[in-house]
């Protein structure tokens, strides 16, 4: 039996999305092997993060200053904005290094049986950025399930008298995707959103 201290680290660990309790254990005992290099410097990062750690007043974003370093990025298109449900997807379209704009996080998606209404996400938020006038593209970048495409259809429907090009990202098929391997939901959007071959 392990100390509670080191119980306590494996059971924390375990929490963490990805990892089980055996998962967590191998990891605390990895740690423990190098105790005085990794052990340290993940103790060190996870108070850094700890003490520093802000949710940006004005996209959402979770970072160590507010604004963000997103926000405060005078390289980025302040015309363009990227609307997502998460901080999670604004990092992977971050991560990706496609689009050049800034975000807004909702905080979440509108989902009826979830209780989740406009007014739990930050879409009031959003809609003042907007009128502030600036942007000219909005992407809406929902996530594709039906709580996802409803929230993107609520926000088009809100901002559709503002003077913004609204834009959704597509949908369908995946490079690399065989057609025999793939759900009807995601062929019949392939199929709706397909254009003219050269």
């Amino acid at each position: 039996m392990a100390s509670q201290e080191i119980e306590a680290l494996a059971s924390a660990l375990a929490r963490l999305p990805g990892l089980g309790p055996r998962s967590a254990r191998r990891a605390v005992l990895w740690l423990i092997k190098r105790r005085e290099t990794s052990l340290v410097q993940l103790a060190e990062a996870l108070e850094g993060v700890r003490a520093r750690l802000v949710e940006c007043q004005t996209c959402g974003n979770v970072d160590t200053m507010d604004p963000c370093s997103i926000c405060t990025d005078p390289r980025r298109d302040a015309r363009a904005l990227c609307v997502v449900e998460e901080v999670a997807d604004l990092w992977a379209l971050d991560r990706a290094r496609l689009f050049t704009g800034r975000y807004h996080v909702l905080g979440g998606r509108l989902s009826a049986l979830e209780g989740v209404g406009p007014e739990d996400l930050s879409i009031g938020k959003l809609l003042a950025r907007l009128e502030a006038g600036g942007i000219d593209e909005v992407v809406l970048a929902m996530n594709a399930t039906l709580e996802g495409q409803t929230t993107a259809h609520y926000i088009a429907e809100r901002i559709d008298t503002l003077p913004l090009r609204v834009t959704q990202l597509a949908h369908g098929l995946p490079v690399g995707g065989e057609l025999d391997y793939l759900d009807e939901g995601t062929l019949a959007q392939a199929l709706r959103a397909r254009r003219p071959v050269g």
